[in-house]
C-alpha cells in the first residue's frame, strides 16, 4: 500500500484577498476549514506547507503539523516541494504526494482518492481531473484552461496531451461522427513523490512561459500525466469552490458552516 501525504500549500500575501488563509470562516480561520475537511477524507499525514508563521502558529492552535517555507517561493508546487524535503530528507517515507490548495474552502478531498488510485494503478506521474464543459462560451474563456485527451465514448480517463488556454481541440469537420467534448482542467493534483521533486527541479518550460501554465513544463520533459473527469468537486454546491476575492469570501460565509 502506497505511503500518501496530502500537503497543504498557503500563504498570506495575495493581492485580491490579503491575509486569506487566516481569514475567519464563522468561527474558524479558513486554512484550519480545509484542513479538517481534508483530514477526514484522505488517510495519511496531512501537513501544511506555510509561506509565514502566522500560519504556523494558527495551525499549531488547532493542532495541525505546519512547515515554514520561504514566502518568495513560485508557485504551491514548489512551496510542498520544499516542504516535503523538510519533512522527507532521503526520499524513503512518502511514495505518494497530493497537493490540496490552502484555498479549497469547499472542494470535496474525496476527489483525490480517485487520483491516488489512478497513480497507484497505471504508474503516472501526475494525477489530475476535469470536467465536460456545458457552456460552450467557456471553451473561448482563457482563464479556463483546457485539457487535450483523446477520450472515446464511455471513457471517462486518460493521457493528457496538451493543456492550452485556447480552445482546442479543433474540429476539422463538424459532420464527422467523433466525441466533440471539451474538458476544462481542474486544478487538483496528485504526484509520485519521485515525480514532484524531479518537476520543480527542472527549468520553466518555453511552452509554460509561453501559456503560463506549471504543468506544460511536465509534459515538455517527458512526464506522465493521466487525468480523470468527474461531474462535481465541490462539498456544497451553491458555494464557491476555493476563496480568491472579497465576493467569494461573503459567498462563502453564507453556505460554510
Amino acid at each position: 500500500m502506497s505511503k500518501v501525504i496530502t500537503m497543504i500549500p498557503a500563504r498570506m500575501a495575495s493581492s485580491r484577498l490579503p491575509n486569506k488563509p487566516l481569514l475567519d470562516i464563522n468561527g474558524k480561520p479558513l486554512i484550519q476549514r480545509v484542513y479538517e475537511n481534508v483530514k477526514a477524507a484522505i488517510q495519511g499525514d496531512v501537513v501544511i506547507a506555510a509561506g509565514d508563521k502566522e500560519i504556523v502558529d494558527a495551525a499549531e492552535k488547532f493542532g495541525a503539523k505546519a512547515i515554514l517555507t520561504d514566502p518568495s517561493l513560485p508557485s504551491g508546487t514548489d512551496r510542498i516541494a520544499v516542504a516535503l524535503k523538510e519533512l522527507d530528507p532521503d526520499g524513503s517515507k512518502y511514495d505518494i504526494v497530493v497537493d490540496f490548495q490552502g484555498d479549497g474552502l469547499n472542494v470535496d478531498p474525496k476527489v483525490n482518492l480517485d487520483l491516488i488510485e489512478m497513480v497507484e494503478r497505471t504508474g503516472c506521474d501526475i494525477a489530475t481531473c476535469g470536467m465536460k464543459f456545458k457552456n460552450e462560451a467557456d471553451i473561448h474563456d482563457p482563464s479556463m484552461v483546457k485539457i487535450c485527451m483523446g477520450l472515446r465514448d464511455g471513457e471517462d480517463e486518460g493521457r493528457c496531451l496538451y493543456f492550452t488556454r485556447a480552445a482546442a481541440p479543433y474540429i476539422r469537420d463538424p459532420q464527422k461522427p467523433v466525441n466533440k467534448d471539451y474538458y476544462h482542467h481542474i486544478g487538483i493534483y496528485v504526484f509520485k513523490a519521485e515525480s514532484l521533486k524531479k518537476m520543480v527541479s527542472l527549468p520553466v518550460g518555453v511552452l509554460e512561459a509561453r501559456e503560463s501554465l506549471e504543468q506544460l513544463r511536465a509534459l515538455e520533459n517527458g512526464m506522465y500525466i493521466r487525468a480523470k473527469l468527474i461531474k462535481n468537486m465541490k462539498l456544497v454546491d451553491e458555494a464557491p469552490a476555493d476563496i480568491n476575492t472579497p465576493e467569494e469570501y461573503q459567498e462563502a460565509l453564507k453556505w460554510i458552516k
